[in-house]
C-alpha cells in the first residue's frame, strides 16, 4: 500500500532504476500518476483505474518517478503494488511488461455493491491482465452497509485488505491497513459498513518454497545468487534515459525463509 501521500512542488516520487527476477509486479493507483520506465525500452504513465503488470521473469529494471509535467506542482499519490510470484517453470521466462485501460477492467454490480476484476478470473469473468498462474485480485466497494458472501467465486489461498471504512467478521470490526487472511477461501462472508473499500487477493499456491532477497524471487537460491552479482557488476540491460546506480544493500538487512 502506498500512501496517500500529499506531495508539494518540491517533493516528487523519485525510485531510481532497481532489478527484479522471478515476479511479476502488479501496480494499481487511487491518485496521482507514476512514469514507468524499464530496460525493455517502455516508457509509460500510469494514471488511476489502470493497471501495470510487469514480469520480471529472468531479469528487468525498471524506475518509478513523477511525470515530468507533475514535478513542480501539488500532488497526491496513492495505490497498491502487490508481488506475485512465477511458476517454477516461468521463473526464467523473458521478461514482459502490459499496461491496461480502466475502461477494460470488468466491473458490475450486484445487490448496490460495486465489484471490478482488476487481475485473473472469478465469478465468471476474466481481466485482461495477462497473469501465469490462477489468482484474482478483485475490488469490492459499497456506500452502504451490506453483507457479502462470495466463498463460491473464490479459490486457493485468500486475504483481504481495507483501503477505507470498516468490516464486521466473526463478531469483530476491522478498520483500514489491516489485512485477513481466510482460513478458507470458500468461507469467505463479511459485512461491509458505509463507505467501505475493500481489496481481495488469491489464488492457487505453488508447491515450492520461494527465497527472497531484496527484489530477487526464486525457488532457486542459486538464481538470486546470479542475480546479485549481475547487479553488483551492473551487467543487466540499463533503463534508457536513466544513469542513477543503487548498490546492492546489505545482507543483514534481509531475511531469507
Amino acid at each position: 500500500h502506498m500512501g496517500p501521500a500529499a506531495m508539494s512542488d518540491h517533493e516528487n516520487l523519485d525510485v531510481p532504476p532497481h532489478p527484479h527476477i522471478g515476479l511479476s509486479t502488479l501496480t494499481f493507483l487511487f491518485e496521482g500518476e507514476i512514469t514507468h520506465k524499464d530496460s525493455l525500452g517502455n516508457n509509460v504513465v500510469i494514471k488511476p483505474g489502470q493497471v501495470n503488470w510487469m514480469t520480471s521473469g529472468s531479469g528487468i529494471v525498471h524506475s518509478e518517478r513523477t511525470p515530468d509535467y507533475l514535478r513542480q506542482s501539488d500532488k497526491m499519490l496513492h495505490g497498491l503494488q502487490i508481488w506475485v510470484a512465477l511458476p517454477k517453470a516461468l521463473e526464467q521466462m523473458e521478461p514482459e511488461f502490459f499496461h491496461v485501460e480502466g475502461k477494460d477492467i470488468p466491473e458490475w454490480e450486484e445487490n448496490g455493491v460495486n465489484f471490478k476484476l482488476i487481475a485473473g478470473e472469478a465469478f465468471g469473468r476474466k481481466s485482461p491482465v495477462p497473469v501465469y498462474s490462477p489468482l484474482y485480485l478483485i475490488e469490492i466497494k459499497s456506500s452502504s452497509r451490506q453483507k457479502i458472501n462470495i466463498g463460491d467465486h473464490l479459490f486457493g489461498e485468500s486475504a483481504l485488505y481495507i483501503l477505507e471504512g470498516a468490516i464486521e467478521s466473526e463478531g469483530n470490526i476491522f478498520e483500514p491497513k489491516h489485512i485477513l487472511i481466510a482460513n478458507n477461501a470458500k468461507l469467505c462472508e463479511f459485512e461491509m459498513h458505509e463507505n467501505t473499500s475493500v481489496y481481495i487477493f488469491g489464488g492457487e499456491p505453488f508447491p515450492e518454497e520461494r527465497f527472497m532477497y531484496w527484489n530477487f524471487v526464486s525457488s532457486d537460491k542459486e538464481l538470486i545468487e546470479e542475480a546479485k552479482i549481475k547487479w553488483q557488476n551492473q551487467s543487466y540491460k540499463p533503463v534508457p534515459g536513466e544513469t542513477d546506480f543503487v548498490p546492492l544493500p546489505d545482507q543483514s538487512k534481509f531475511i531469507k525463509r
